[in-house]
């Protein structure tokens, strides 16, 4: 086996782990590269379905190409979908205009999640975060519990050593699921390019720009790029010094403003 085929008998063998151990259980889907992969690799590891939810926690500020992706790909892989939306939130005026993008991403991404987690009283969560993406997302486990407002300290997560993850927990309790958390960013996309995994266009160049990540319009930017194919973005990323999440202004808003977020439950 090559590392590919090593990085995806892992997410399978997690995923059908998963499924296995909580009754109650979903996947978050942003239509970003990494949870379209997860996806994949779902269907994958359950013969062509996807045995549970697919969730996308819906701020209402996306790309029109992002939407466009999710109704497709949501009927063509007959995907289960409940989107969720914090219409309290938007009923009292939260969006980019009026707040900082730290309060919109908790309220709008962070709140919406817990409601939804509140209404269907999923017990797992699976999530398509990689560690070499973030610092803070660095510090998680394959298996991540969280306490019972859904929150998350990083300082009081199971060993995993040898492989050896802690999957028993109590049926009230709330894990986060890390299919992903070895893969690199170019991992992802050669698996992309070997499963040829539909993506959303905007992550290749056009007129000298691209986004290296997808999330609401007003507060993502697109780097400097002529990447327009995925081997051009695979030898980009081999040599850039540009990090990943350089274009979610969120990030950087305020400092620790990713670790905060997440600390709330953000994804």
């Amino acid at each position: 086996m090559d590392a590919l085929d090593k990085l995806e008998n892992q997410s399978i063998f997690i995923l059908r782990e998963a499924y296995k151990k909580f009754d109650k259980i979903a996947v978050l889907w942003s239509m970003g590269k990494d949870s379209t992969v997860l996806l994949w690799l779902a269907r994958k590891a359950f013969f062509g379905r996807v045995p549970f939810q697919a969730v996308h926690i819906d701020t209402t500020f996306k790309f029109p190409e992002m939407y466009e992706y999710r109704e497709r790909y949501a009927k063509e892989w007959n995907l289960n979908l409940f989107v969720g939306v914090n219409k309290e939130a938007l009923r009292r005026g939260v969006n980019y205009q009026n707040n900082d993008p730290v309060t919109v991403c908790h309220e709008l991404k962070t709140v919406g999640l817990q409601q939804a987690i509140a209404q269907f009283k999923w017990n797992g969560l699976i999530v398509g975060i990689r560690r070499d993406e973030d610092g803070t997302r660095a510090k998680e486990k394959f298996f991540s519990p969280r306490n019972i407002d859904f929150e998350w300290d990083y300082k009081d997560q199971p060993p995993e050593l040898w492989n050896q993850f802690q999957t028993d927990y109590d049926r009230d309790a709330h894990v986060r699921i890390h299919p992903l958390l070895e893969w690199t960013e170019i991992d992802v996309w050669r698996y992309v390019e070997r499963e040829n995994i539909p993506v959303v266009s905007l992550y290749f160049a056009k007129n000298g720009k691209r986004y290296r990540t997808l999330g609401c319009r007003p507060i993502t930017k697109p780097v400097d790029s002529n990447a327009d194919t995925i081997d051009k973005i695979v030898e980009e990323l081999r040599t850039t010094k540009v990090s990943e999440r350089v274009g979610r202004e969120q990030d950087h808003s305020q400092r620790y403003a990713m670790q905060k977020l997440r600390a709330k439950g953000y994804m």
